[in-house]
């Protein structure tokens, strides 16, 4: 289980356990966390659950496969280092405290 911050772009802060296994996005719609629309349910086929991840962690994490890197370029206002969509972030207990923040809308 990993605990994680959800920032909103307004910033208000939602932390959630989340369990091993599950992505950072279904822990995001799990828990009703608003700013992570999550359309096309974790396919990696949509931007609409992009987030920044915090300087802290960008080099903590996976590196992005070239599926999610060609769905970054739909997102709103992508960051090349700390954008990521969180379908493609797997939680486990290395991801215990990762922080991310929403952008101001998805697309």
């Amino acid at each position: 289980m990993a605990k994680i911050t959800y920032i909103e772009h307004g910033g208000t802060e939602h932390v959630v356990d989340v369990a091993n296994g599950l992505t950072v996005m279904e822990g995001a719609r799990d828990n009703n966390i608003p700013g992570i629309e999550a359309d096309c349910g974790g396919a990696c086929a949509c931007s609409t659950c992009h987030v920044y991840v915090d300087p802290a962690w960008v080099a903590k994490l996976p590196a992005k496969e070239d599926m999610e890197e060609d769905m970054l370029d739909f997102a709103y206002e992508p960051d090349p280092a700390r954008s990521r969509l969180t379908c493609q972030l797997k939680v486990t207990d290395a991801l215990d405290g990762l922080i991310v923040k929403m952008p101001e809308k998805q697309i």
